[in-house]
């Protein structure tokens, strides 16, 4: 393997895990850098992880970390972002949150790699990602993917995959705790379409790329064997999970209405910026890279959703947990 010595920014997430645990499992250092070690206690028992706490986005705290590594990989990404003031967002009008994380930190990755003499960057975008697209997230993403690959002195790849799901996820899982409480399902945006990709092709992706020479200012769509609507989804998560709920497809107005309300709880599940990023069908066309053949969802989601499996409660004792 081509990369030794990884910074992997992002690793604490629920990509970050996989793709932990997959280079630790060859042998490679990796780095996780965190605000909160806590978030990354689950790294912990991995032997060449070490996980430190820092701002990566602090003053020259970047390029230190970056110093002498082989590779950084930047998964970093959020799906929520205030809104702020006029004065506190950029000319691509998008919230501080998205400016932060998506803008921000790919053009600190870039920084920090020619500082530090790292010539290997990998950065995850989104399908859709553009700085024309219907939403602030779409957007962002894609003025911190413009960012990336703009770097021609470094070699750059720059992963958009569809929705991602595991045992871990905030999508699937979501659905599967929705059908477990509730006698009806109200869905907004019913027919948008998706094309999940399980969480460790894509860290196979990556891992791929990273031993690839032929992977520079290359950019990757990442989807799953399968295109479906939104709905579908949840009748597929219904009936893995045994809890199939009657569904009411919700129209525009009150798909918006419903996002409006969910804008008020604490913990934010949906958004009106979501719709605007579901207008765009999360799909794509073409063989998965690298010559992988990705994995159905119905193959290989009934390990965590089904009911009574030995996984099938961990992802929502995770959640519980803050894990």
């Amino acid at each position: 393997m081509s990369a030794r010595n990884v910074l992997l920014v992002g690793g604490a997430g629920f990509v970050g895990r996989h793709l932990a645990a997959a280079l630790a499992a060859r042998g490679a250092r990796v780095t996780v850098p965190t605000r909160r070690r806590e978030r990354a206690r689950h790294l912990l028992l991995l032997p060449t992880v070490e996980v430190v706490e820092a701002d990566v986005l602090a003053p020259r705290e970047f390029d230190r970390l970056a110093a002498g590594r082989d590779a950084v990989v930047n998964l970093a990404g959020i799906l929520h972002s205030r809104r702020g003031r006029p004065d506190e967002r950029g000319p691509n009008d998008y919230g501080p949150d998205f400016a932060r994380v998506h803008v921000e930190l790919a053009q600190a990755a870039v920084a920090a790699c020619r500082a530090g003499g790292v010539k290997r960057l990998l950065h995850v975008s989104a399908l859709g990602a553009d700085p024309h697209a219907p939403s602030e997230y779409l957007r962002s993403k894609g003025i911190g993917e413009r960012a990336a690959l703009a770097a021609e002195d470094l070699m750059v790849t720059v992963f958009q995959p569809s929705v991602i799901f595991g045992p871990e996820d905030r999508f699937l899982n979501l659905f599967a705790d929705m059908a477990r409480y509730l006698p009806v399902l109200a869905l907004a945006c019913p027919e948008a379409r998706f094309q999940p990709v399980w969480v460790r092709d894509v860290a196979a992706a990556m891992l791929a790329a990273l031993d690839s020479i032929d992977a520079g200012a290359r950019r990757y769509r990442l989807c799953g064997p399968r295109q479906y609507t939104l709905r579908q989804l949840v009748e597929t998560v219904g009936t893995i999970t045994g809890h199939r709920r009657p569904i009411v497809g919700l129209g525009p107005r009150l798909s918006t209405l419903q996002a409006r309300l969910m804008e008020l709880l604490p913990v934010k599940l949906l958004t009106r910026d979501n719709l605007r990023s579901m207008q765009l069908p999360s799909v794509c066309e073409g063989a998965f890279p690298f010559g992988i053949e990705p994995s159905a969802l119905e193959a290989v989601a009934p390990e965590w959703l089904a009911a009574g499996s030995p996984h099938g409660r961990y992802p929502s004792l995770r959640r519980l947990a803050g894990r």
